[in-house]
């Protein structure tokens, strides 16, 4: 087949967990032998050349903090076309014309439209192809349900009930006039099933990217390791879910690494934590971690750090919410329903070494998922052409 898909920014080891749900289903397309042309936008500063079949539609800031003036600008294509601010972000004429001429140049025999609600404006151009699958990464309207609920500023409640109302406004209507909707969480997939919503929805079980389970003979250099787009509202709330509910409970010569983006408040906060920013191999920061825990309370769509981390064959401690939607675990995993546990469940985890046995475990979990993943594609695609 020759596939179009359509996302916000364009998958790179600089961007966050959704990057690497799209580079799995774009992957996953390519390995089963279709063609995949990848429509989006480059990330400010990111210089690395693209592959065979990406297309840049324009630069863009994702993450709002660090976008200067820009917002400002989004606030007023939201106000002046009725969009959810999350959507005004993206919106350009530039990506529009972009898509019609792709369109009318080349046949399509499916088209992806990810991110539901940020990239609905493109709907515009794509009212004239059947075949078209919306790739929903999380259920939007719900975070900002979520936020205006723990918002306490006059001026930031009116700004969430607004997101929170086009948002659902936009999944609501896509569910009824989209052909098939891909979901990556159980919970997100009922919705979208609700009654009066004609779609067709299929929930896919992502895999992990690891090939291989880390040797557990790798050097370790600290005790405990956490990574995540701490940027993103509800990964911020998960970190200071740990370090508010479970660090406390830790003995305090424990060793704590943190890597992402956006906690630069932990700097020299703690005498045994250290932060150190957005790191170029997460792959190898978790290796020299002895364990990693994943203190995620609350969020949408599947967690995908949650994903990469049990694929690497490291004991992980992490909050059943963190674990939604993952049907089995291995032997490595421990799921801690509170705080205590959590702190009682790190503290083993360290002095406890991963056995062969683990690691079969591991690896039978990851190629399971992947083979599954693989399939579910395969029939998916399927199903939109026919």
């Amino acid at each position: 087949m020759k596939i179009l898909n359509l996302t916000t920014a364009i998958p790179s080891k600089y961007g966050t967990g959704a990057d690497i749900a799209s580079q799995h289903f774009i992957n996953a397309m390519k390995s089963l032998g279709h063609s995949v042309s990848v429509v989006g936008y480059r990330r400010w500063g990111d210089t690395h050349p693209y592959s065979e079949g990406t297309i840049e539609v324009g630069t863009r800031h994702i993450e709002t903090r660090a976008a200067g003036y820009y917002p400002l600008i989004w606030g007023a294509i939201a106000l002046v076309h009725q969009l959810p601010y999350t959507s005004a972000k993206y919106y350009s004429k530039q990506y529009i014309q972009n898509v019609r001429a792709l369109l009318s140049r080349d046949r399509y025999d499916v088209v992806i439209l990810e991110h539901s609600s940020q990239l609905y404006w493109l709907k515009s151009a794509l009212k004239n192809h059947s075949h078209i699958a919306v790739l929903a990464h999380n259920l939007e309207h719900q975070i900002y349900e979520e936020r205006l609920k723990d918002s306490s500023n006059p001026l930031g409640q009116k700004v969430y009930q607004r997101e929170a109302r086009l948002v659902k406004q936009i999944e609501d209507e896509l569910a009824v006039t989209s052909k098939a909707i891909w979901a990556l969480s159980p919970n997100d997939a009922n919705y979208f099933m609700q009654p009066g919503k004609a779609a067709s929805v299929r929930v896919f079980e992502l895999p992990s990217s690891a090939a291989v389970p880390i040797n557990p003979n790798y050097p370790k250099t600290y005790d405990i390791g956490m990574i995540g787009s701490w940027i993103w509202k509800p990964n911020m709330d998960g970190l200071n879910y740990f370090f508010d509910r479970v660090y406390p409970l830790l003995p305090p010569h424990l060793s704590i690494r943190v890597a992402g983006r956006g906690a630069e408040w932990l700097k020299d906060k703690y005498p045994n934590v250290e932060y150190l920013g957005f790191v170029e191999d997460a792959e190898k920061f978790l290796a020299q971690a002895k364990a990693i825990a994943i203190s995620s309370i609350r969020g949408s769509g599947v967690q995908i750090k949650t994903l990469e981390a049990i694929g690497l064959g490291k004991p992980v401690v992490a909050t059943p919410f963190a674990l939604r939607g993952i049907k089995t675990l291995p032997t490595t995993v421990q799921a801690a329903e509170s705080p205590e546990l959590f702190a009682e469940y790190l503290h083993s985890a360290i002095n406890k070494s991963v056995t062969p046995d683990d690691l079969e475990s591991v690896k039978a979990w990851v190629q399971n998922r992947h083979s599954q993943f693989l399939h579910s594609v395969e029939t998916a695609l399927e199903t939109l052409v026919n």
